[in-house]
């Protein structure tokens, strides 16, 4: 199974700003988020990152037994000139064009057809690789990514395009599930967020 982990919370999430790849920490929510992720996942053969600090300290948070492998494919869609922008800054044109246009990439960008495009292959890869890959019996892989990423992912294992990445929304701290049958990916689960434990000094 690919078990797809959007990260915890972060400093920028938490303060409405469009966040692709600026590095910024988790906040105390995220590192709660992290915490508990890690009790509701399986046995695991494979933990990938991307390369981003709020990633890599959820991966590392997750507590697993397996070293974590960076993979530049699962980095969040660079915004380039609306980076770090809060989102009610976005003029409506911009949002007008990503949401009609994969191909769309607004200055020192990436579009969202150039994330799709890499994520497949990494996806692709994953249920290919014998012994080590998102088909074995004896446990999981996980990937720590980003919404944009997960939701490529998404697409790919419902076959659809780019488009559908307008009608999903994707929490922080959320798991979705790929698996394969019958010669192909089958989406088994989408934004499930755990129960946040009680925060301390919180309940009898």
């Amino acid at each position: 199974m690919l078990v797809l982990v959007r990260h915890g919370e972060a400093t920028a999430n938490a303060s409405g700003l469009l966040l692709g790849r600026t590095d910024v920490p988790l906040t105390a929510l995220g590192r709660l988020q992290a915490a508990a992720l890690a009790r509701h996942l399986g046995p695991v053969t494979r933990l990938v990152s991307s390369p981003l600090a709020r990633a890599l300290d959820t991966a590392q948070s997750l507590g697993l037994e397996v070293p974590v492998e960076v993979d530049e494919r699962w980095v969040e869609v660079d915004y380039g000139e609306h980076e770090g922008r809060p989102l009610g800054d976005v003029p409506a044109e911009v949002w007008r064009r990503w949401r009609s246009d994969p191909s769309y990439r607004p200055a020192g960008g990436e579009s969202l057809g150039e994330v799709a495009e890499r994520v497949r292959d990494a996806c692709a890869g994953l249920f290919a690789e014998p012994g080590r890959g998102a088909r074995g019996d004896d446990g999981d892989v996980v990937v720590v990514s980003h919404v944009s990423p997960i939701k490529a992912a998404v697409a790919w294992a419902l076959g659809t395009g780019e488009g559908l990445d307008w009608r999903l929304r994707l929490s922080t701290g959320s798991v979705s599930t790929i698996g394969w049958g019958a010669g192909e990916p089958v989406l088994h689960g989408f934004n499930w967020v755990p129960e946040l434990p009680p925060a301390s000094g919180d309940g009898p």
